[in-house]
């Protein structure tokens, strides 16, 4: 293959995959506090968008503890944006023992993050203060636009990818 057609080829792969959208959520156990990351790692804007985390499904069956007397254990916190908080179309309303999330995304740009922190209490093992990766394992994320919805499940490395439509 001649050099001018390789670089063609490569160029033209460099720019179908670099047109493409989508989020990463990564989970970070914490104390006081525990964390999500949410972060654009696409070239595309995300706009107009939902991202649901659902815990129903974790393999601890994990809940958000967010105030003192409730159905979580001991420490308790708040939700509680760190970054990123003005992509937000609203601030979400979570009610302590509740397994869902939802981030109403107006815009995040490409390579931005939205993080915030919470409490996260499993109810089926022994230390339910302390969320391990395996614990969160099989709990759901979704994103939703327009066009379409698109799911992915949480690893055992506590992180998760969903892919978005191309920009």
């Amino acid at each position: 293959m001649p050099p001018t057609s390789i670089f063609a080829a490569t160029l033209g792969l460099f720019v179908a995959t670099s047109l493409q959208a989508g989020v990463q959520i990564r989970f970070i156990e914490g104390a006081p506090k525990d964390r999500f990351v949410l972060t654009n790692v696409g070239t595309c804007q995300v706009e107009a968008s939902t991202v649901k985390i659902d815990l129903s499904q974790s393999a601890g069956r994990l809940i958000f503890d967010v105030t003192e007397n409730g159905a979580g254990v001991e420490v308790f916190q708040p939700l509680e944006f760190v970054e990123g908080a003005d992509a937000l179309r609203q601030f979400p309303l979570v009610v302590d023992g509740q397994n869902t999330i939802e981030l109403e995304i107006a815009s995040l740009a490409a390579g931005d993050k939205l993080a915030f922190t919470i409490d996260v209490d499993d109810t089926i093992g022994q230390r339910e203060i302390t969320v391990t990766g395996s614990e969160i394992e099989g709990a759901t994320v979704s994103y939703s636009d327009a066009d379409e919805t698109s799911t992915a499940t949480f690893s055992t490395e506590a992180l998760v990818n969903v892919t978005t439509n191309d920009c």
